[in-house]
């Protein structure tokens, strides 16, 4: 009786056992069943590539809502038309699940995106006002970059009214000519205007050059004697010696000799073009530093704003190769730097061109702004570089 009751249970407890082959079977049916509908955009409706999730749920691709983003100018879900807060990210398990189930789908459609400039553009201008959102909310009124946007202001407001003070005041300044005019051409008018820029103690030697009619073929034939002797009578050992000094400079130019940077604007040698073309595509802010270093003894504080701002920009583009580089899109530096140059050339032609029709004051106040400013801009965009590098979802 009881192995009648033993049996009766095992036969019982047996035939209550559940099938666990048919639940794991009807579990691998239900993998097999998932079909690429339930991972499309429904923006591009195709498989999501880099899925961002918005706050009312939906998903979509990060560059579709980039565009969409780029085009309407607004925070709301292209579906349901719900705000968005915040900035939207990623959704890295959704991203993850479609790169393993879909990689051949996805990794083609990122080529495609990576070849299309127009998405990159935008994708790189979401992320930027992300960055700035984000910024904008943690640190309100704070940071290197307020304070280098107020200095850039302040500056900026200094420009403008030395630019009214110099109008109002009716100062025009004259062009020196004799920074592009032959040596052996000078007038003795030109002449003396050469010596009296050698200094206030020039003055004083003025008056024998006129007297001689001395000319830039005269000038050229002058040595140590006959500024020794009279007529010129220049006893005084350490002027003489920084007349003949500047007038060895006047003969190997064959012109003045530029006394600031400024006058650099002249049109240069063939074999100088040579040397710069060659160190602008290679080693463009070498070029700039070697300038800059050579005019360090004359121009203190010029020279070194240049020095720091030919540092900061090898930063940036030290950062810039980086982010091609991890990003793998090193290949793409090709087309960039043809893109830069060809920027670079048509700006400059229009600059040659509209050259001669600006007034030389203008021109003086464009160049010192840019040059004084750059560094200032340069430093904010370091500081934003290595405390908020960009990312772009690719």
């Amino acid at each position: 009786m009881e192995w009648d009751l033993s049996d009766n249970s095992l036969g019982t407890s047996m035939d209550d056992t559940p099938d666990f082959s048919e639940s794991s079977q009807s579990k691998s049916s239900t993998t097999n069943n998932i079909s690429e509908n339930e991972f499309l955009c429904h923006c591009c409706y195709d498989i999501l590539v880099n899925p961002t999730t918005l706050t009312c749920g939906h998903n979509f691709c990060r560059h579709c809502l980039a565009l969409w983003w780029e085009s309407s100018h607004k925070n709301e879900c292209p579906e349901c038309r719900e705000k968005w807060e915040g900035f939207p990210k990623i959704n890295i398990l959704l991203r993850d699940a479609t790169d393993k189930l879909f990689s051949d789908v996805v990794q083609r459609r990122r080529a495609e995106i990576q070849a299309n400039p127009k998405i990159s553009r935008s994708l790189l201008a979401f992320q930027r006002y992300g960055d700035n959102l984000g910024r904008s909310r943690t640190n309100q009124h704070k940071g290197a970059g307020f304070f280098f946007s107020g200095v850039l202001t302040a500056l900026t407001c200094v420009a403008v009214m030395v630019m009214v003070y110099h109008w109002s005041s009716g100062v025009v300044e004259q062009q020196d000519l004799l920074i592009s005019k032959p040596v052996s051409h000078w007038t003795t008018e030109e002449v003396v205007s050469w010596l009296e820029h050698l200094g206030p103690w020039a003055q004083l030697y003025r008056e024998p050059f006129q007297q001689e009619n001395v000319n830039g073929r005269l000038l050229l034939m002058l040595g140590d004697e006959e500024l020794l002797k009279p007529p010129y009578s220049i006893e005084n050992q350490a002027h003489r010696r920084a007349v003949l000094a500047e007038l060895d400079r006047v003969k190997t130019l064959g012109v003045k000799p530029p006394q600031n940077l400024w006058e650099y604007k002249l049109e240069p040698s063939w074999r100088q073009w040579g040397e710069f073309l060659v160190k602008y595509l290679l080693l463009p802010y070498q070029l700039i530093a070697e300038f800059a270093w050579d005019w360090l003894a004359v121009h203190y504080w010029t020279s070194r704003f240049i020095i720091v701002n030919a540092m900061l920009l090898s930063v940036l583009e030290g950062c810039a190769l980086w982010r091609l580089w991890t990003r793998d899109r090193i290949r793409t530096l090709p087309r960039k730097m043809w893109n830069h140059l060809w920027k670079m050339l048509s700006q400059g032609f229009a600059f040659a061109l509209l050259w001669p029709f600006v007034p030389q004051f203008v021109c003086n106040c464009f160049f010192y702004w840019a040059l004084y400013f750059s560094p200032i801009i340069n430093i904010d965009l370091v500081v934003q570089q290595l405390m908020h590098p960009e990312t772009q979802a690719l």
